[in-house]
C-alpha cells in the first residue's frame, strides 16, 4: 500500500505540472483570432493567476473537508483555532508536521519540523496576525507571478525553468535580508554552482524567443539588452518568491498549521487581489497592467472572444497547477520532505526536456553543461539533506532504544 501510494503521489506531480508547464509556455506565445488571419499574444497576467489561485482554493478546501476530523469545528478545519492533542495535553510538544508549500507551479521547502506545547502556542496564536502573515504572501505571489509570466517574452522557456529551480538563492537571500538567518558552509557552495550554471546556460545559448524588430539586431537576434530586461523580470520574480517562501517558513516556525491550510488561505487573498485589481481601470503599468487601456478582467474577456482556443491552455493551466499541490502536500504528509525535494527536482529536469521536445527549442553544447551544473548543485543539497535527516533518525532510534531498556 505504501508504494502504491508513492508511486500514485509521484505520478501525480508528474503528470499535473508537466501539463502545468506546457500550458504556461503556451499562453506565453500568440493565439490565433477567430478570424484565423491575424494573432496575438495573451497579455492579462493577473487574469491568469486568479484562475490558478481560485482553483487552488476549491482543491483545498474539499480535501480539506475530505480529511475532516470527527469533532472538528469550521475554525479548526481552516487553521484559525488550535486543536487539542493528547500530546499536547500531556506536556509533549507537538509538531506541525509541515516543511513544504508550493504555489503558480512552483515549490518551496522549508525542510524543518517545529515543535509547538500546546501551552505555548495558545499564549501566541492570533488568528488575525496568522492571517494578515497569510496576505502577505498572497501580496508576494500576486506580485511575482507578472515578472516570470514577462520574462518568457525576453528568454527561452528552459532557461525560465533552470531559474526557477535556483530558488535556493534567492530564498537564502531574503532570509539572510528579512530574519537574519544564518546558513551552512555547503549551501554557499551550491549557490556558486547554480550562479556559474546559470550563466553557462545563457552565455552559450543561441536561441532566442521570438520578439517585434524593434527589440532585434542587425542579424535578426535579440540584443543583450533585451535578455537583460528578460533576466531582470526573472530575478525579480525569484526575489519576490524567495521572500514568500520566507514568509511561508516563519509562519510554520510560529503557527500550528498544515500545509493545505496554508494552500486555502493563501490562494483565498491571491484570488481576492487579482480579482479587485483585475476590475480597477488602471493606466498601462509594464508588467503588472500590459493592457494598453480598459480593465485587466475587460481586456482578458476581448482576447477570449476573439481568441477562443486560449481557453483550453487556461483551464489546463488552473485545474493542473491547482491538482499538482494536492498531490505535492500529499506526498509530504506520508513522505516526507526529502522524497518531495527529490521528486520535484526530477520533475523540473523533466518539465525543461519536455519543452524542448514539445516545442522544438535548441540547446547548445554549452547550456546541457550549464544545466548540469545546475542540477549538481541542488542535488549536493538535497544530498546534504538526506544525510542530515538519515543522522537525526539514527539519534532518535538510539533514544528510543534507551527507553526501551529502561
Amino acid at each position: 500500500m505504501t508504494f502504491l501510494r508513492l508511486g500514485l503521489c509521484i505520478v501525480g506531480v508528474y503528470s499535473m505540472f508537466l501539463l502545468w508547464a506546457i500550458a504556461q509556455e503556451r499562453l506565453s506565445v500568440p493565439f490565433p483570432s477567430i478570424d484565423g488571419e491575424t494573432s496575438d499574444k495573451f497579455r492579462s497576467p493577473l487574469f491568469m493567476g486568479t484562475c490558478q489561485s481560485a482553483m487552488s482554493t476549491l482543491s483545498a478546501l474539499i480535501y480539506l473537508f475530505i480529511r475532516r476530523k470527527s469533532g472538528q469545528s469550521l475554525p479548526q478545519l481552516l487553521g484559525l483555532e488550535l486543536t487539542p492533542s493528547k500530546s499536547a495535553s500531556n506536556g509533549t510538544a507537538a509538531s506541525n508536521g509541515s516543511a513544504n508549500s508550493t504555489y503558480n507551479g512552483t515549490t518551496h521547502t522549508n525542510g524543518h519540523s517545529h515543535a509547538h506545547p500546546l501551552a505555548k502556542s495558545s499564549a501566541r496564536f492570533s488568528p488575525v496576525s496568522l492571517l494578515l502573515r497569510y496576505l502577505q504572501c498572497a501580496v508576494f505571489i500576486t506580485s511575482a507571478a507578472p515578472f516570470g509570466f514577462a520574462a518568457l517574452s525576453y528568454i527561452t522557456y528552459p532557461a525560465m525553468v533552470l531559474g526557477k529551480s535556483c530558488k535556493l538563492v534567492p530564498v537564502m537571500f531574503m532570509n539572510v535580508l528579512l530574519y537574519r538567518r544564518k546558513f551552512a558552509a555547503h549551501k554557499y557552495v551550491v549557490v556558486a554552482m547554480v550562479t556559474a550554471g546559470i550563466t553557462m546556460f545563457m552565455g552559450f545559448g543561441k536561441e532566442k524567443p521570438g520578439k517585434p524588430g524593434s527589440l532585434k539586431n542587425g542579424n535578426g537576434e535579440l540584443s543583450m539588452y533585451t535578455q537583460l530586461i528578460g533576466l531582470t523580470y526573472l530575478l525579480v520574480n525569484l526575489l519576490v518568491d524567495g521572500a514568500t517562501n520566507s514568509t511561508q517558513d516563519e509562519i510554520f516556525a510560529r503557527y500550528k498549521v498544515t500545509g493545505q491550510q496554508m494552500m486555502f488561505w493563501i490562494n483565498c487573498f491571491s484570488t481576492l487581489l487579482t480579482s479587485s485589481i483585475s476590475i480597477l481601470p488602471l493606466p498601462y503599468i509594464p508588467v503588472l497592467h500590459p493592457n494598453a487601456s480598459g480593465t485587466e478582467l475587460q481586456g482578458a474577456l476581448e482576447f477570449i472572444t476573439e481568441h477562443p482556443s486560449v481557453v483550453m491552455s487556461l483551464a489546463q493551466f488552473a485545474f493542473t497547477g491547482a491538482l499538482g499541490q494536492l498531490f505535492i502536500f500529499e506526498t509530504l504528509q506520508h513522505f516526507g520532505s526529502l522524497t518531495l525535494v527529490t521528486i520535484t527536482l526530477t520533475r523540473k529536469l523533466f518539465t525543461m526536456l519536455l519543452s524542448v521536445v514539445v516545442y522544438k527549442h535548441t540547446l547548445t553544447p554549452g547550456q546541457w553543461a550549464g544545466a548540469g551544473v545546475v542540477f549538481a548543485g541542488i542535488s549536493v543539497e538535497a544530498w546534504v539533506k538526506r544525510k542530515d535527516v538519515h543522522a537525526k533518525r539514527v539519534i532518535q532510534e538510539k533514544e528510543k532504544a534507551k527507553l526501551k531498556t529502561l
